[in-house]
C-alpha cells in the first residue's frame, strides 16, 4: 500500500496521522511507521503528515491533550512518565542503539576526549555535554554526575556547541551520522575514543486513548519482525552507522538509568547486553 505523504495543513483526513516533524524528517523513522502501516492493510489507507514544528516538550503535552488535533504519533525515548501519560509500542525501533551515544564535538578539542576510560574522566577534565531540555538523557547524565547544558530546540544546540558552550553534543549512535549529513559543517567530528552507553530503548508513542494507530503500529511492527522485514530495516538504515563508528574500538561507559518503567527497563537492559555483546564481538 503505498503512503500519501503531504503537509500537515494540506489534509482533513480521518486517516491521516501527523507524525512529529523531527520524525517525519528523518528518513529511518518515517520509514518504520510507513512499514508498520503496509503491513496491516485490514486498517486501510492512511496518509502520513508532517506535524508543525514544536519542541519535544511541547510535542510530549499536545500528544497528552485529548482536545489538541497537532499531533498522533512521536519516536522518543522511553521514560516512567510518558508510559503513564502516553501508550507505548514498546519495540524498540532501532533496536536498542539510541541509548548508545558518541560526541559530536568540533575538531580543536578532539585531545579534551583523549585517554578517557570512565564516566568520572568526563567530570574530572570538566567536560560538558549537551542534550535538549526535556530529553530523557538529560536525567540519565545528571544523575551518572555528568555536567550537561540544556536547551529546548535540537537545532540550537549545534550553534551552542560552535559558540563553546560545552564540549560534547552526545548523540545516538542510529541518529549521529544523518544528523551530520544534514549539519554539513567540517568542523565537526565524530570523536573516535568513547562510547556512553545506557538502557534506553527509543518507542513510537500515541495518546492513551488513540487505540487503532497504537493496534495498528504494534501490530504492523510484530509482523515485520516475523517475516525479516524489520531485520532488513534495521540493516539499511543502521548496519552503517554500526561499522563506521567503530564501535568495537571505543572505551565503553556504562551509565545507569533510574528513569525506566518495569518493562521498558527490562527491554532496555536485553537490548543493551545483545548490544554489548556486538560490539565484543567486534573485538575479537
Amino acid at each position: 500500500m503505498q503512503a500519501l505523504e503531504v503537509k500537515a495543513d494540506q489534509i482533513q483526513d480521518p486517516d491521516r496521522f501527523l507524525l512529529w516533524y523531527r520524525n517525519y524528517d528523518s528518513p529511518p523513522v518515517r520509514a518504520l511507521v510507513k512499514l508498520a502501516f503496509e503491513k496491516t492493510p485490514e486498517y486501510g489507507p492512511y496518509t502520513l503528515a508532517r506535524s508543525t514544528e514544536m519542541s519535544q516538550g511541547r510535542a510530549i503535552r499536545e500528544l497528552k491533550n485529548p482536545e489538541s488535533d497537532l499531533l498522533d504519533i512521536i519516536n522518543v525515548a522511553s521514560d516512567s512518565r510518558r508510559e503513564k501519560e502516553l501508550s507505548a509500542i514498546p519495540i524498540p525501533i532501532d533496536g536498542g542503539l539510541l541509548g548508545l551515544r558518541v560526541c559530536v564535538v568540533r575538531k580543536d578539542d578532539l585531545k579534551k576526549f583523549e585517554g578517557i576510560k570512565t564516566i568520572q574522566d568526563l567530570s574530572r577534565r570538566d567536560i560538558r555535554i549537551g542534550q535538549g531540555t526535556h530529553w530523557p538523557d538529560t536525567s540519565i547524565l545528571k544523575v551518572n554526575g555528568v555536567q550537561v547544558v540544556t536547551h529546548s530546540r535540537y537545532e540550537i544546540l549545534f550553534r551552542m556547541l560552535d559558540n563553546d558552550r560545552f564540549d560534547c553534543f552526545a548523540r545516538g549512535v542510529s541518529e549521529v551520522l544523518y544528523d551530520l549529513r544534514l549539519e554539513n559543517n567540517p568542523e565537526y567530528v565524530v570523536e573516535p575514543g568513547v562510547l556512553i552507553a545506557y538502557p534506553m530503548p527509543s518507542f513510537f508513542f500515541v495518546s492513551r486513548d488513540d487505540f487503532d494507530a497504537a493496534h495498528r503500529l504494534q501490530l504492523g511492527m510484530e509482523r515485520a519482525i516475523l517475516d525479516g522485514s524489520f531485520a532488513n530495516y534495521l540493516d539499511r538504515y543502521y548496519g552503517q552507522a554500526i561499522e563506521e563508528l567503530n564501535l568495537g574500538e571505543r572505551n565503553v561507559l556504562v551509565l545507569d538509568n533510574p528513569f525506566l518503567g518495569q518493562e521498558s527497563w527490562d527491554i532496555g537492559q536485553r537490548t543493551l547486553q545483545e548490544l554489548r555483546e556486538r560490539i565484543e564481538q567486534m573485538r575479537e
